[in-house]
């Protein structure tokens, strides 16, 4: 009998949860929409509101202060907006800093013009570099504009955990406003919002086992939610028009809860670390890095990432190279050359990342996989390892 295949590829969309599915089946099974004042309604309208407290309790935040989403995508470029509000005022915002690394929904602006968006370079381990930072942020204010920093929780292609605190501050010290895209972070590492002194993150539900087309945006401090993407509705207290998917909702708020308590049981540096060290002829991209505990980006020179990819599809294990959201681009990550990396590195890597649904198991029969692989695709190596 055919095994199973082993799914590696985590950071594109984790698999639906247990927990989730029956919290999504749950309200297939009834009818209501959130804004009627009906009993089904107010049934509707208790789920889509067990699930905010949830959500926010994975980024230690008050439930009041999420607002949902359709995803990740559109979280980033709501609040990537020149024109923010605090109470009833607005805050006009000049420009948009944004790490050299970041998501390419973030990297795009928003709803910035491209004249209006800088670049924070990073350092060879993909770190975004603090003094680079004061220098952009000193610039802005001297010149009498407003910044807003958005830099990332975590990467999605190299696993690297940003000093986001240390950003906070620095942006704070030039009266700047801070986002940052905590989607690959939240529920793999603790996230609390008000330690990482951010006025905003934004969270996904397919990244942690809940369903894919349902994201959020968390507000610190006293910020209320940006002006918003979608309009024509009340909905979510106007900050987001269109009745609420209702089961998506339900769904992303039992996957948060389930990954909260894994992440309090912390575990999978020490696998990921294990299978870094199984995978002979890998270069580790990173390494000097804080990483997320359960991503490896590994590039082998002279073997490009594609070719490597399709090999180990065919051996039955699921991995990516680059961002599932870039798949399809021709040439190197950006991710990877803002890095630094060679040309040849950078064409190299593939990405690893496993999760809640994996065994011990699996990771051992994975390293076998990478075995075979490399012997046909770099026997060089393989006997050098």
């Amino acid at each position: 009998m055919a095994k199973a295949r082993l799914y590696l590829d985590h950071n594109a969309g984790s698999p639906l949860r247990v927990e989730a599915r029956a919290a999504m089946l749950a309200v297939f099974e009834r009818a209501g929409n959130p804004s009627s004042v009906h009993a089904e309604g107010r049934a509707a309208r208790a789920s889509v509101e067990a699930a905010r407290r949830q959500v926010a309790a994975l980024v230690g935040a008050v439930a009041d202060r999420v607002v949902f989403t359709g995803g990740g995508t559109e979280a980033n470029v709501t609040v990537l907006s020149p024109r923010l509000r605090i109470g009833a005022g607005e805050v006009v915002v000049d420009t948009l800093i944004v790490g050299a690394t970041e998501h390419p929904s973030v990297l795009a602006g928003g709803r910035f013009p491209a004249e209006r968006v800088r670049r924070l370079p990073v350092d060879g381990d993909g770190i975004a570099r603090l003094d680079a930072l004061g220098a952009l942020l000193s610039e802005e204010r001297t010149a009498g504009r407003r910044a807003l920093v958005s830099v990332m929780l975590a990467n999605n292609e190299t696993g690297v955990v940003q000093p986001v605190a240390a950003v906070a501050a620095v942006a704070r010290g030039h009266g700047a406003l801070v986002h940052s895209d905590a989607v690959q972070a939240a529920g793999r590492i603790p996230v609390d919002i008000a330690a990482l002194g951010v006025d905003f993150l934004t969270l996904s539900a397919h990244k942690i086992g809940g369903p894919q087309g349902v994201g959020a945006i968390v507000l610190g401090g006293d910020l209320a939610a940006p002006a918003p993407l979608v309009t024509g509705g009340g909905q979510e207290k106007g900050a987001r028009a269109g009745t609420q998917n209702v089961a998506g909702i339900a769904g992303f708020g039992a996957a948060a809860e389930a990954a909260r308590s894994e992440v309090e049981a912390g575990a999978d540096a020490a696998r990921r670390d294990r299978l870094a060290a199984a995978l002979g002829g890998a270069v580790l991209v990173g390494a000097a890095a804080e990483r997320l505990p359960q991503t490896l980006c590994v590039a082998v020179p002279g073997v490009p990432a594609e070719t490597l990819v399709i090999a180990l599809d065919l051996e039955g294990a699921a991995v990516s190279s680059g961002a599932a959201c870039s798949s399809g681009k021709v040439g190197p990550s950006h991710v990877l050359a803002a890095m630094g990396l060679s040309d040849e590195i950078a064409r190299s890597a593939v990405r690893i990342s496993f999760g809640w649904s994996t065994a011990d198991e699996e990771l051992e029969r994975f390293t076998d996989a990478w075995r075979r692989v490399m012997e046909r695709l770099a026997p060089a190596v393989t006997r050098a390892a």
